[in-house]
């Protein structure tokens, strides 16, 4: 055999080799990552594990693996050293995290600890390696379990393509909200229709098929641009079918779990078309591969006792300053000044309101965790005002105020529903607030509701800046009490009929509310 042709084999199993040490670095450091954010960690496999909309989380890693290891002939031709600049994103997403931890938003702190892997790559092994391996590492964030908030507007989406394609068949249709009815019977777009699994799952092999099947950034943009677009138009297309189908058959058919069995078929068809569509301009045969020296002169060689010392320091840097946020949330956390007394008593301080004796309605708001509450029903006049507040403190997961388990209507209940939400600016005094405002109805009562987030001096009600408010609080040592007040006036005709009442409730009232929550703040 040609010893030059030999000597190049040798070349190219010793930098394999090497390469794979280097690897073995890396994959310490990020277990041990995980390890060190063990929370975090498992929030995202207990999901993944409980959730069949997010089973797929399993697979993320050993595709992520497999994408990497089919690039392993060219990341032996590359040189490496670790890099300073990926060490300092490193230390910044670990105050992130720290940010995250303390608001008790779960997600944002999946997502950062996933972010850390690719900057933890890139630290060791360098911007070479991660510029090669930066779509496969980027798949690593498909492993969140996100998606929660895009519920509401892929009902949306589903409720109005549905309504518009029966209206378009000549079935009229009686709507409200995500509620409707036509003269065969009566339908809702709940959770479970909304397409989310659709999504995440075509999302998901899409993206992973788009990468092994294209080498053009251009085609692999567009069909993963499709995968999302798809899935959403064809959930909507799914919706109208089943209510087709129920309508045709006198409501015999597609009405009860059968149509979750008709949904998934429906997808399975979708998702082959998909890709079978996407085949016809594939990438991956061997004439579009760019052909690549397998080990150059200047790649990984037999003299890189240095390299990986130097990778070696850079893994343990990487973990010791992974080490140091996790600490320092426990160290806040023993600093926090924890409410002994929670009550919240509300005085009576105006001649106008009293307490009626009798609820206004039935229903009343879900919570999660052991928040302390406030219910009392007032009149004044023909004027009816139910008042609720829920306050939280040393909050956790699980036991928080903003919380995908807090809700104001049980989705599947039957006795009431939330058929609008709007936001809306009020004037309280020499003040505005702005407040949700919700309208609620059952067989005998409507309720018009408005509510907002109290966080001491500061009021909204946005969701995300409740949590950065929340988390600002903590990192402070200002404390994690927070609460959420809710007035609802029943209505007759109109949801103008209890705005004057709420309006002036609040007027009277809301300063002996707020001084009420502060007093509790200060036991």
């Amino acid at each position: 055999m040609n010893t030059s042709v030999l000597s190049e084999h040798t070349r190219v199993a010793v930098a394999e080799n090497n390469l794979g040490r280097l690897i073995l670095i890396v994959l310490i450091a990020v277990v041990g990552i995980l390890a060190i954010y063990h929370q975090t960690t498992w929030s995202m496999v207990s999901v993944w594990y409980r959730s069949e909309t997010y089973a797929h989380g399993f697979l993320i890693l050993p595709f992520t693996i497999y994408m990497i290891w089919n690039k392993r002939h060219y990341l032996a031709t590359l040189q490496y050293q670790p890099n300073l600049w990926a060490l300092s994103v490193f230390f910044l997403l670990g105050l992130g995290w720290v940010v995250a931890a303390l608001a008790s938003v779960q997600v944002l702190a999946q997502y950062i600890l996933v972010a850390m892997v690719p900057a933890a790559v890139c630290a060791i092994l360098g911007h070479r390696f991660f510029m090669a391996t930066a779509f496969p590492l980027a798949y690593l964030f498909f492993a969140v379990p996100f998606g929660e908030v895009l519920i509401p507007p892929l009902i949306d989406f589903t409720a109005n393509f549905t309504v518009s394609a029966l209206r378009l068949s000549g079935i009229p249709v009686y709507r409200e909200g995500t509620f409707f009815s036509i003269p065969s019977g009566n339908w809702s777009v709940v959770e479970a229709c909304s397409g989310l699994r659709y999504l995440i799952a075509s999302m998901t092999l899409g993206t992973f098929y788009a990468y092994l099947t294209y080498h053009s950034l251009k085609r692999r943009f567009i069909f993963i641009v499709l995968s999302m677009i798809i899935p959403i138009i064809a959930n909507g297309i799914r919706a109208y079918l089943i209510v087709m189908t129920g309508h045709l058959s006198d409501m015999r058919l597609a009405t009860g779990a059968d149509h979750l069995v008709y949904g998934w078929l429906f997808f399975g068809i979708v998702m082959l078309l998909l890709f079978g569509i996407g085949s016809l301009w594939r990438e991956d045969n061997e004439s579009s591969v760019v052909k690549i020296n397998p080990c150059p002169k200047n790649g990984i060689t037999t003299n890189d006792g240095i390299l990986f010392k130097k990778t070696i320091l850079m893994a343990g840097t990487v973990l010791f300053i992974a080490l140091i946020w996790p600490s320092y949330v426990v160290y806040l956390e023993k600093q926090a000044v924890h409410d002994r007394d929670p009550k919240i008593e509300i005085p009576i301080a105006s001649s106008t309101w009293v307490v009626h004796s009798n609820p206004v309605s039935d229903w009343e708001p879900v919570y999660v965790g052991t928040p302390a509450r406030f219910q009392q029903s007032y009149q004044y006049a023909d004027h009816l005002i139910s008042l609720y507040i829920t306050r939280y403190y040393n909050q956790q997961q699980g036991n928080e105020l903003i919380n995908a388990g807090n809700f104001l209507v049980q989705e599947n209940g039957a006795d009431w529903k939330n058929i609008s939400e709007t936001k809306h600016s009020i004037t309280l005094g020499s003040r505005k607030i702005v407040i949700t405002q919700n309208q609620l109805y059952s067989n005998s009562v409507k309720l018009l509701v408005w509510r907002w987030y109290w966080l001491g001096d500061d009021e909204t009600t946005n969701r995300y800046l409740a949590k950065a408010m929340l988390a600002k609080n903590k990192l402070f040592g200002n404390g994690d009490a927070a609460a959420e007040i809710i007035v609802a006036s029943p209505y007759e005709y109109t949801p103008d009929e209890a705005v004057l009442a709420l309006q002036a409730f609040l007027d009277d009232m809301l300063p002996v509310i707020e001084a009420a929550l502060r007093n509790v703040n200060n036991d």
